[in-house]
C-alpha cells in the first residue's frame, strides 16, 4: 500500500498540526520564481537552533503552507526579521510565555498580493494572510526547531502561534503609515515583526473626543500582564479601529499625541502597585533595589516610554473597537521590533 501523500509529513514532523502542502521538486522551483534572489543565499541563522536559512528553505515552508510565488517576498522578509537578534526569537520561542511573532505588512505590496487589513483582520478568510503567517512558523519549526513542549516552552501559547499577520489599514488610516514612523519612504513596502501576545479587545461606542477616547483605552490597557504591573516590561502594540483613529484626529491629535497621552495618563502611585495579602503580584520586581524604589505617592506609568508604544490602524471602517498587544520583554534581553524593507 502506498504511503498516503498527506500523512507522510506528519509523521515527518514537519507540519504545524495541520495538513501541509507537499514541497515537490515542481511547486518549489514555482514558488522561487516569485523573488529574484539565489537560492543559496543565506538570509540567517533561524533560533534556537540556528538553523541555516537559505531562501530556497524560505520557498520550501512557503509551499508547505500554501502560499502563492507572490507572496514569498513578504516571507523571506519576515524571515530576515526573525533571525534579527534585535528580535530576540531564541526567547521569544523558547519562553514559558505567549508571544508569537505578528507580521505587520506595509505599502503597496498589500494590495498587490491580497493581504486583508480591514474587517476582520486578524480572522480567517484571506489566503495571503493565513499563509505567510503560517510559513513563518513553519520555517520556527523546520528550519529553527521551535517544536512544542520540546523547545517550544510556552505555558499556554495562543492561536497567532498558528498564523499571525495583518496588514495596516492605510487607506483608512487619517496618519501616515505604520512604517514611515520608523524611517521608511511612504512608498515602500515593509514588513515589521512584533513578539506579541493575542490581540486584548477593548469596546468604546460612547467616547466623542480624543482626551476622552485615549483615557478610555489607556485604561483598558492598564491591566495588561497585571494590574500591578506598572511599568509594563514590554513593547505595546495599539490597533486602532478606523472609527477611534477618526476621532483622535478629528481632533487634531497625531499617533505621537496619542502615545504621550497613554505614557503620561495612565499612571498610578508606587503604594498601589505593591503586592499584598489580597493580590501577590506587584510591580515592585521592576526596582531592583531599595535605593532605587520610588516613594509612595510617586506615579508609576504603566507604558515604559512612548517608544515602547506602537499604533497601528487596522480593521473594519464600522465598529467603534481597537485592541491592544503587549509584546514579550523590553529589556535589554527582551525583543524589540525589527522592520525590513520587501525586495
Amino acid at each position: 500500500m502506498m504511503a498516503d501523500e498527506f500523512e507522510i509529513w506528519f509523521d515527518n514532523g514537519v507540519t504545524d498540526g495541520l495538513p501541509v502542502v507537499p514541497p515537490t521538486r515542481e511547486r518549489v522551483e514555482h514558488m522561487l520564481a516569485g523573488t529574484g534572489r539565489a537560492r543559496d543565499e543565506l538570509l540567517g541563522k533561524m533560533p534556537p537552533n540556528y538553523g541555516r536559512l537559505t531562501v530556497e528553505k524560505a520557498a520550501i515552508n512557503a509551499v508547505l503552507a500554501g502560499c502563492r510565488p507572490d507572496y514569498l517576498p513578504v516571507v523571506i522578509a519576515a524571515a530576515e526579521c526573525a533571525c534579527d537578534p534585535a528580535f530576540n526569537l531564541h526567547g521569544v520561542a523558547t519562553s514559558t510565555h505567549f508571544a508569537a511573532p505578528l507580521i505587520v505588512v506595509n505599502g503597496p505590496i498589500r494590495s498587490r498580493i491580497g493581504l486583508n487589513s480591514a474587517f476582520g483582520v486578524f480572522g480567517p478568510g484571506y489566503r495571503a494572510n493565513a499563509t505567510i503567517g503560517r510559513a513563518l512558523r513553519l520555517l520556527m519549526i523546520n528550519v529553527g526547531g521551535a517544536r512544542p513542549g520540546e523547545i517550544s516552552m510556552s505555558t499556554l501559547g495562543h492561536p497567532g502561534r498558528y498564523t499571525y499577520c495583518i496588514a495596516e489599514n492605510e487607506d483608512a488610516s487619517p496618519w501616515p503609515p505604520y512604517h514611515a514612523g520608523r524611517g521608511f519612504p511612504v512608498v515602500a513596502s515593509t514588513v515589521t515583526l512584533f513578539a506579541g501576545e493575542a490581540p486584548h479587545g477593548i469596546s468604546d461606542h460612547s467616547s466623542r473626543t480624543a482626551r476622552a477616547l485615549g483615557g478610555s483605552l489607556g485604561w483598558s490597557m492598564a491591566g495588561l500582564w497585571n494590574s500591578k504591573h506598572f511599568p509594563l516590561y514590554s513593547h505595546t502594540m495599539l490597533v486602532v479601529g478606523p472609527e477611534h483613529a477618526r476621532t483622535f484626529a478629528d481632533d487634531g491629535w497625531s499617533k505621537e499625541d496619542l502615545k504621550r497621552h497613554l505614557f503620561e495618563t495612565v499612571r498610578r502611585p508606587y503604594r498601589t502597585l505593591l503586592p499584598d495579602e489580597d493580590h501577590g503580584e506587584g510591580t515592585n520586581l521592576r526596582f531592583g533595589t531599595t535605593e532605587s524604589r520610588p516613594g509612595p505617592e510617586t506615579m508609576i506609568s504603566k507604558f515604559p516610554s512612548t517608544e515602547e508604544i506602537h499604533v497601528v490602524v487596522a480593521g473594519g471602517t464600522a465598529g467603534r473597537f481597537s485592541v491592544a498587544i503587549p509584546g514579550w520583554l523590553g529589556t535589554k534581553n527582551g525583543s524589540r521590533p525589527v522592520t525590513r524593507a520587501v525586495q
